[in-house]
């Protein structure tokens, strides 16, 4: 019996000895490291474009696949708790349009400003903010990142400035947080977002001018994703060149369903910015799964087929996906693993965002003013008082 049991504990031994030499052999094996071929951009005023030719290392592919792929979930996750009526208001999703934000976060600092309209859950996370706050702001609890008054549009993280809902007014106040950088002299830039629908507005010439009049270290970024609401940028811009908007600002248009497109452009520019050389303009071409908001379903105006074609072909998570696999820089099943355990994380945020209490009246009007003393806040009726704590 015992020379059974002794066998039996041997062979475990060996099998398990076994396995981690296979495993640690198949880690070993993965590629670190790999160079990667780019859609080239276009360019405006400028003698050169960022490189074709760019290296990706694997623990970089794995961090990038994670982020898209947190962001995605969030969003599926958003829009059935949105279709529940537990998130309710305006909430404006992101699928599709992660490749922008991982991309961008991995061409500049976090010690960098980022100032966007009101599509920013992916923003918000890319900054820093996590998916239960993200996640429990969007039902409006205690727990979410604005403590449950900001909503979908109107979250903030450290050196992020939300989430603006009014269409382009976000620009001009970016450009302001330039010249705060170039006012003190930190070597940081401002990168201020917006999209296709927003673009012909007036004040984002005015800043524009301003901008380059001062030669603020200052990014413009449109996200073109072919749609403002409902209408194409056919049927409302007479130049659709974006990336040109800037006349005598260098532009550069760019691959946004791309990561590494959108991360060797914004290095690009930050370099540009850096130096001292003033701002730079990049359209970022790209593409939302969803409607508008939550209110459009998004096919009175495109075909399923469209979106469908565009998530065949292009979506920015099956692209690096299959570049990392191709490359030996990851496994099918280790992608799975991280699959899994987003999954869990949004999950867990969800919970969270449901049962998480709301907040109470009394701190209503706190916050309105940043480290000031305490005061009193007229309500709708002359008798009614609230206080505002900072």
């Amino acid at each position: 019996m015992l020379t059974n049991i002794s066998n039996v504990l041997r062979a475990c031994a060996q099998r398990n000895g076994a396995a981690a030499v296979v495993s640690a052999r198949t880690y070993a094996d993965f590629t670190t490291e790999a160079t990667f071929e780019i859609k080239k951009c276009d360019i405006h005023k400028l003698d050169e474009a960022p490189a074709t030719q760019v290296v990706m290392t694997r623990d970089e592919g794995l961090k990038y696949y994670r982020v898209m792929q947190t962001i995605r979930r969030m969003e599926l996750k958003a829009d059935q708790l949105y279709k529940q009526k537990i998130i309710r208001g305006f909430c404006h999703l992101y699928d599709g349009q992660e490749a922008c934000a991982v991309g961008i976060e991995a061409g500049i600092n976090l010690t960098d400003h980022l100032i966007t309209a009101y599509r920013a859950h992916g923003y918000t996370y890319t900054r820093g903010g996590t998916v239960k706050e993200i996640m429990a702001e969007l039902t409006g609890r205690r727990g979410g990142i604005a403590k449950g008054k900001g909503g979908s549009m109107h979250m903030y993280t450290k050196n992020f400035y939300g989430g603006n809902g009014i269409v382009g007014a976000q620009v001009p106040l970016g450009a302001g947080v330039a010249l705060a950088c170039q006012y003190q002299g930190n070597n940081e830039l401002s990168v201020s977002l917006y999209g296709d629908g927003a673009a012909n507005q007036g004040q984002i010439f005015e800043t524009y001018n301003m901008a380059a009049l001062w030669k603020l270290p200052a990014i413009f970024i449109c996200e073109n994703n072919r749609y403002g609401m409902g209408t194409s940028v056919e049927r409302s811009a007479a130049s659709t060149d974006y990336y040109k908007r800037g006349d005598y600002i260098p532009g550069l248009r760019v691959d946004g369903m791309d990561v590494l497109c959108v991360r060797e452009a914004t290095k690009f520019a930050a370099d540009h910015c850096r130096a001292g050389k003033g701002p730079m303009l990049m359209e970022l071409q790209t593409y939302r799964y969803h409607g508008h908001s939550m209110s459009d379903p998004g096919v009175s105006y495109r075909t399923r087929e469209e979106i469908q074609e565009v998530r065949g072909k292009s979506d920015p998570i099956s692209l690096l996906k299959d570049r990392m696999l191709s490359n030996n820089m990851a496994s099918v099943e280790e992608l799975k693993e991280i699959d899994v355990s987003v999954r869990k994380e949004i999950e867990d945020a969800a919970q969270f965002a449901t049962t998480d209490p709301e907040p109470p009246l009394e701190e209503l009007c706190n916050h309105i003013f940043y480290n000031d003393a305490d005061l009193v806040v007229r309500g709708t009726n002359p008798w009614t008082r609230l206080k505002s704590v900072s």
